[in-house]
Formats: C-alpha cells, sequence, structure tokens
C-alpha cells in the first residue's frame, strides 16, 4: 500500500492509502450484482456451506465482467448451518475438502474467462484457523498443493497466516466493517453482544479511520492497531448495499483509492 499526508474530509489529519474491498458472495443471499458495484474482490462460495453450481458461475462471470478480484471462499461441509458451525475435522479430510473446493471454483471461473487468485476460509473454519494448528496447516497445505500462486486471506495476527507465509504463499490482511473486535485483534463471536455493527454511518467512519490510522476500537473500549490490506464488507446483512456503499463513498471522500492487490 502507498500512503502520504493528507487532512481528509471528515475532518481527520490522517495519512492517505489504497484498500482493497471484499465481500462474500454467491451465497443465494443479498443483492451480488449491487455488491459488485461497490467491491473490488469478491470471495465466492464453493458449495460446501452455500451455492450451487450456476450461481457459482454466474457470480464469477459477473466478477470478471467488472474487474473484480476472485477469492475461493473455503468452509467447512456444513450447508444447514451456513458454515457457522465448528467442526473437529481430521486434518486429511479437511485438506481434501479445501482441495476440492478450490478446484471446484477455478473449473468454473475458468469457464468464464476468469481465474481464483486467493482463498479464504468461510465462517467457523475462519475463525479456528486464527489459532488451531493442526486445521490452520491443512488450510495451508491444500492451497499450496493447487497452486503456490494463490493468496491466503485472513486475520493479520492468525497462525493460518503466520504458517501461509512459511510456506512460501501470499497472504492478503483483512479486516472487518461491521464486526466487532476484542481487545486481542480477534472477532466478537456473533452469539455475543457487539458483534455487529449496524449503522451505516458508523460504519463508514470506523473503516476510514481504520484505513487512515491503522487502529480501530475494539468492544471494551481498547484502541487496537489492525493492519488490513483488505476490508470485508458482509453481502447477507441487513443494510449491506448501504453500508458498502456509505463505506466506498467515505473512503474516496478521505481520500483513499479502492482497487484489488495486485497479484
Amino acid at each position: 500500500m502507498s500512503w502520504f499526508p493528507r487532512v481528509d474530509l471528515l475532518g481527520l489529519e490522517t495519512v492517505a492509502t489504497t484498500i482493497d474491498l471484499n465481500a462474500d458472495l454467491g451465497e443465494g443471499v443479498g443483492d451480488d450484482e449491487a455488491m459488485l458495484t461497490v467491491v473490488t474482490s469478491a470471495n465466492i462460495a464453493c458449495g460446501f456451506h452455500a451455492g450451487s453450481p450456476t450461481l457459482l458461475a454466474r457470480t464469477c462471470a459477473q466478477a470478471h465482467g467488472r474487474g473484480v478480484a476472485i477469492g475461493a471462499q473455503v468452509s467447512y461441509p456444513d450447508r444447514a448451518g451456513f458454515g457457522r458451525r465448528h467442526m473437529a475435522m481430521d486434518p486429511e479430510d479437511l485438506r481434501a475438502d479445501i482441495v476440492y473446493q478450490i478446484g471446484a471454483l477455478a473449473a468454473l471461473a475458468s469457464s468464464t474467462g476468469a481465474r481464483v487468485t486467493y482463498v479464504k476460509p468461510h465462517g467457523a473454519l475462519y475463525n479456528t484457523v486464527v489459532a488451531d494448528e493442526q486445521q490452520a496447516a491443512a488450510v495451508v497445505d491444500a492451497v499450496r498443493s493447487v497452486d503456490p500462486g494463490l493468496a491466503v486471506m485472513g486475520l493479520p495476527q492468525s497462525l493460518v497466516l503466520q504458517l501461509a507465509r512459511e510456506a512460501g504463499l501470499p497472504v492478503i490482511t483483512e479486516a472487518f466493517a461491521d464486526r466487532g473486535y476484542r481487545s486481542d485483534g480477534t472477532l466478537v463471536p456473533r452469539t455475543e453482544e457487539g458483534a455487529l455493527l449496524t449503522d451505516s454511518d458508523a460504519i463508514a467512519r470506523r473503516v476510514v479511520e481504520l484505513v487512515t490510522t491503522g487502529t480501530l476500537t475494539a468492544v471494551d473500549g481498547a484502541v487496537i492497531t489492525v493492519d488490513a490490506e483488505s476490508i470485508c464488507l458482509h453481502g447477507d446483512t441487513p443494510g449491506a448495499v448501504e453500508h458498502a456503499r456509505a463505506t466506498r463513498d467515505a473512503l474516496l471522500a478521505a481520500g483513499v483509492a479502492i482497487a484489488p492487490i495486485s497479484r
């Protein structure tokens, strides 16, 4: 990312930069077409937690047509729970599942003239590989075995990104626009108060602060440092499109350029 001093239109003395905006798409919920007018990267479901082959191919084609980068959003095999239930999977089984999902989405993307450039775990798997060594290693091994040029997207201090770096894989650090954070930099579980932000203006201002200062306020009031190359805008929450547009507009007004990460 490139940085240079400026005073943004929100009245804060900050630094301007370039940021990627990503969203979970191809899940059969939310307004994917509208989100694709805002984001620069699309985390497209791979069928294990949501999405049909037809929907996934269509989403790849739409993303490609708008110049939006495509990532494989891999998950536990949990369509009933939308991938949000932890599974104590055997690492060999998890590795094979991840390979299967990346391969499936890569083929669908290729059929539309597009390609997959990164992998992002979804839901409970995303949270598990922050600290679980066996599952994090299974994800990294799966990605590397398919294509060592694929980047892995995750939380900045997560174990999965540490292992990915050690394995020679590119990594993409991300933060969440509408999720609450604990003071240790992890996300507040969706079952707890403060897990989800719902006001578009508050979300937008928070993202501008995060992108331009590298900090945000955790649920306990602590100011934490978050080094993020990409910001996730959830596409399946109430008001998602409004949140996304408000965030994009606020970033542009603050002098922040929005673009996919070049790989």
